[in-house]
């Protein structure tokens, strides 16, 4: 009778682990260099095909400058204490929906 604690001395076997390990393909320096000029010369072609702004675009980006410009201006006039005072100022003003209701039972 064989003993019911005795366990073979082998490795474990895993799901992930494959006994033949599949080797990757590698390309060719021709075909590496020729796919990078390739990838080259598409950029080039584009930033020259890129068409001229029109007069709606140009005013957009305009604004969206100044708009930017006046925004930096405004966080820039306030210092740190400020922000902080006037963020509590308005949490205090808030309603405090969120607190729990007190509930007496003796009442």
């Amino acid at each position: 009778m064989s003993d019911p604690y005795e366990c073979n001395a082998t490795a474990l076997k895993l799901k992930s682990s494959s006994s033949k390990s599949k080797k990757k393909k590698h390309k060719k320096k021709s075909d590496r260099i020729d796919s990078n000029d390739d990838a080259i010369e598409e950029e080039l072609d584009q930033s020259h095909h890129s068409p001229e702004r029109t007069k709606a675009e140009i005013a957009f980006r305009r604004i969206q400058e100044k708009r930017q410009a006046e925004k930096i201006k405004k966080l820039a006039s306030k210092t740190h204490k400020q922000r902080v005072e006037q963020l509590n100022a308005y949490l205090d003003s808030l309603t405090e929906h969120y607190d729990i209701p007190k509930v007496s039972w003796t009442k």
